[in-house]
């Protein structure tokens, strides 16, 4: 016998967000920019997670063992890392970079203090602040816990879809229980992930910025990466659908900051911080 509409609203409303509830309100958090996040893994479990993934991208991507990348790559690491506030606690952590002989144009950060630059990435910045615009970027969803809500968002919304999908074994037909779940998973991943991660990318950009100017990067460049990448990366799918925020629109708000971060530029220029990673390249 179908299940109609209404108690299945009932079911829902009745059982599984109750269930979920105590686990949202255990979990919740604010972020460095005042947003509320979901943080459902300690600290200890993340840096574990994050340095086993770093050591199977290790094992799986070559390692550039030169030593004039590595310590151009190291300057402007080791600069932005210099200026993380004292709040975050992460000032003394050893932190591991590597560059990997990859022509993708990619760097990331993860928990336990690891950073991968891959050689495609230093094929496309035209200079240290640039890069420094992109590694700082990676930082920040370091900083600001990314990989903790993105994996407590795709922890809970895995334990909804099972929840329902055992409160509904057996009160439905096999197709429409098909079909119910089909929707909510589709309804959790666009109503509900991908803007979440979306709403870390510009989080992340805001902060790494920030981090930059601080560090003595010139922050204008940050718009100048974005600007580059959108000239070079020909079309692009629709913003709405991409797990990031579209070049163009970065290169919007990242350019629109530029004033209010130039005094923080010539203050850490005028206290010394005046990297001179280029001349390492």
């Amino acid at each position: 016998m179908n299940l109609s509409a209404k108690p299945l609203a009932r079911l829902v409303r009745t059982t599984v967000i109750p269930l979920l509830g105590g686990t949202l309100l255990a979990g919740c958090a604010t972020s460095p920019t005042g947003e509320s996040t979901l943080l459902l893994n300690s600290p200890t479990q993340m840096n574990a997670i994050g340095e086993k993934s770093f050591e199977q991208i290790k094992a799986n991507t070559p390692i550039d063992s030169g030593d004039k990348v590595n310590r151009y790559v190291r300057c402007v690491s080791e600069a932005l890392i210099d200026r993380i506030p004292a709040s975050y606690g992460l000032q003394s952590e050893q932190w591991e970079i590597r560059v990997f002989k990859d022509d993708a144009v990619n760097a990331f950060a993860v928990p336990g203090g690891k950073i991968g630059v891959y050689t495609g990435m230093l094929k496309m910045v035209d200079n240290q602040d640039q890069l420094a615009a992109v590694i700082g970027h990676e930082i920040s969803h370091v900083l600001a816990q990314h990989s903790n809500a993105r994996l407590s968002q795709q922890q809970l919304t895995s334990t909804g879809l099972n929840m329902a999908n055992l409160l509904l074994t057996n009160r439905v037909e096999a197709g429409t229980q098909e079909a119910l779940m089909t929707a909510m998973g589709l309804g959790a991943e666009y109503g509900v992930i991908l803007p979440y991660s979306r709403s870390h990318e510009r989080e992340a950009d805001v902060l790494g910025q920030d981090l930059m100017a601080d560090a003595g990067f010139d922050p204008r460049q940050a718009s100048s990466l974005w600007r580059k990448m959108a000239a070079e990366g020909g079309s692009a799918p629709p913003e709405f659908m991409s797990t990031h925020p579209a070049p163009t629109s970065r290169v919007s708000i990242l350019g629109d900051r530029v004033k209010e971060l130039q005094p923080i530029y010539e203050q850490a220029r005028a206290e010394g911080r005046k990297p001179q990673c280029d001349a390492l390249r």
